[in-house]
């Protein structure tokens, strides 16, 4: 399959009569955004209403408690639509042009389904352990209707279907916009790999996807991957989204939907693809609760490795504690089949850094890329401006009854920073 993606730079955001994008400028009519979201039903039903801000790199501004963050693209020319089987059909994905607003995101905020989620500085010490901060942001504030804790999952797909909306409106308004930069991006079918590539190691990515259940789930084109069993994408099928985020987990670690788009591990594979290792595909499992939907789920994963001669695998994890558990099913699995593997995580090694990092472990995985200790403990400086609320700082995971000072300072874990120990590497944080 082959992809384009046309990059339309985005370096500022404004508050306009008419939605446009002019010389890197995005210009947005927020009545006509509010109303193009409030257009699903079930946001009409769970979302009583939603303010619309912006912050930019820099500024002294804190958004929180943060659920998702997407980018906006749109589909100008092939098969499919962005976002397959929630707002496009299921038509596949992958191949054609797609036109990506770069350099912002859309971030959905404010009242939220449990107090798992994180807090994005656009300034100070917290800026640095977060990509988002590096991006200019339009904030939906959602605020739910009254009653809204006794119907959780029914909120979380509203608030969820609100973010994708409104990056479905502006990724449209990118349609005719000439990019500022095209990549190219294509895979071989495994004879023609075979073929042309006869001495390069034949590599692929194992990609966790966090599918534990109450709240904490992933959506492969509209389908809850733990009613899936492991299979195989195109890798540009992920670079086009057909995987979007719509868990509740812990902040420093979760894969919001723009981790998914900007996969770092898929772009990395592709940059040595033809040059020092062949990339074969992506192999999609899930990570169960259940030791026999686990046991599963690997065996799947390891059989899928074997059938495709794969000489090496990349296997990333997504949350932690129990999904260690599939981490380590699959990485020894993998290896017993006689592929070596790489892994990516992080840790919970405790604030001193002394604890095991990992739940679990085997003298196999053997090879680790660590995205840094979840549990390391940071002071983040009060800000100017706050977007959403700080009423769940202190119970967000990584924070602590008292975390959130009477100046506005915040004292928790790294935790409680959206993408700070990223397990696809999209951080800022590693070991040497």
């Amino acid at each position: 399959m082959k992809l384009e993606l046309g990059f339309i730079k985005i370096r500022s955001i404004q508050l306009s009569k008419e939605s446009r994008i002019e010389q890197g400028m995005l210009y947005v009519n927020e009545d006509a955004l509010r109303a193009f979201i409030f257009e699903d039903e079930d946001v009409r039903t769970w979302v009583r209403s939603i303010d619309i801000d912006i912050a930019r790199p820099g500024e002294s501004v804190r958004i929180t408690p943060v659920k998702d963050v997407i980018e906006p693209r749109v589909k100008v020319e092939g098969g499919g639509g962005q976002f397959p089987g929630v707002i496009a059909g299921v038509e596949t994905v992958g191949s054609g042009k797609t036109h990506v607003l770069s350099g912002m995101a859309v971030v959905t905020a404010g009242r939220i389904v449990g107090f798992q989620e994180g807090i994005i500085d656009m300034a100070g010490v917290g800026a640095d352990y977060t990509p988002f901060s590096k991006l200019v942001n339009l904030v939906l504030v959602l605020e739910p209707v009254e009653g809204y804790e006794e119907h959780k999952h029914e909120y979380e797909h509203a608030a969820r279907m609100a973010g994708l909306r409104a990056a479905t409106f502006l990724g449209e308004l990118g349609r005719d916009v000439a990019p500022n930069e095209t990549c190219v991006y294509e895979t071989c079918g495994i004879r023609e790999g075979i073929e042309k590539y006869p001495n390069l190691p034949r590599v692929g990515y194992v990609h966790m996807l966090q599918s534990q259940g109450l709240l904490h789930d992933t959506y492969v084109y509209g389908v809850d991957a733990k009613k899936t069993l492991t299979t195989v994408l195109c890798p540009t099928e992920t670079m086009d989204g057909a995987i979007i985020s719509g868990n509740c987990v812990s902040a420093c670690d979760k894969n919001t939907t723009y981790h998914h788009q900007n996969n770092p591990v898929v772009k990395a594979l592709f940059e040595a693809h033809g040059k020092t290792l062949n990339y074969v595909c992506n192999i999609i499992t899930n990570e169960n609760v259940y030791l026999a939907d686990k046991e599963r789920s690997s065996d799947w994963t390891a059989k899928l490795c074997r059938l495709l001669d794969l000489d090496g695998a990349i296997v990333s994890q997504e949350g932690f504690g129990n999904p260690d558990t599939d981490l380590i099913m699959n990485t020894k699995k993998i290896e017993r089949a006689g592929i070596k593997t790489t892994i990516i995580t992080d840790e919970y090694a405790g604030q001193d850094g002394r604890s095991q990092s990992l739940a679990d472990a085997d003298p196999l995985a053997d090879a680790v890329v660590t995205g840094g200790n979840a549990n390391e403990v940071i002071v983040l400086p009060p800000m100017e401006r706050i977007i959403g609320t700080l009423d769940y700082v202190d119970v967000i995971a990584g924070g602590h009854a008292g975390s959130l000072r009477e100046d506005g300072s915040i004292e928790a874990e790294l935790q409680v920073i959206t993408g700070a120990t990223n397990e696809m590497g999209f951080n800022r944080l590693s070991a040497r």
